[in-house]
């Protein structure tokens, strides 16, 4: 369920979807309020859910992995026990940075970073041997568009 934003919430949150690491000072000076009640705010945003996490993006090849991919998997079974046992999997390779649940002809879409192709090789076999019966991977060339900002002003 959606929370109700004013105008000084929408602020906030560009701001802080442009550079999380701003101080509270700097973003009561962006909103015209005090420094309490703009560390009030921000609070309210992320006991509310609003605000999920604030976190550095990092480059993955920066990082030692050169291999990015997307996976789509299709499970054998479609039973709840099937699928905690492929979710449990997801969440405990930690090459897979991504993870959604889907509708249409697959049942996920997985982001995976890998060091090499023999560790690239490891996982998929990981999640064949869980319930992925259909694993289609798709190497990613380049980055067009990065993680985008949600489109949060008021037209």
């Amino acid at each position: 369920m959606a929370v109700s934003l004013d105008d000084i919430d929408v602020q906030l949150l560009t701001a802080l979807q442009e550079d999380a690491d701003r101080t509270n000072v700097e973003l009561a000076r962006l909103v015209g309020l005090s420094p309490a009640a703009t560390l009030h705010r921000v609070r309210r945003l992320k006991e509310s859910g609003v605000i999920r996490i604030i976190s550095a993006q990092l480059d993955p090849a920066a990082c030692g992995f050169p291999l990015q991919v997307y996976v789509t998997a299709t499970l054998a079974r479609h039973d709840p026990r099937s699928s905690h046992v492929f979710d449990e999997q997801i969440r405990a390779l930690p090459q897979i940075i991504a993870a959604d649940n889907v509708a249409g002809e697959t049942d996920y879409l997985l982001t995976v970073v890998a060091r090499d192709v023999a560790e690239l090789q490891q996982v998929l076999a990981s999640l064949a041997t869980r319930g992925g019966q259909r694993l289609v991977t798709y190497l990613r060339l380049a980055e067009i568009k990065p993680p985008a900002r949600l489109p949060l002003s008021r037209f």
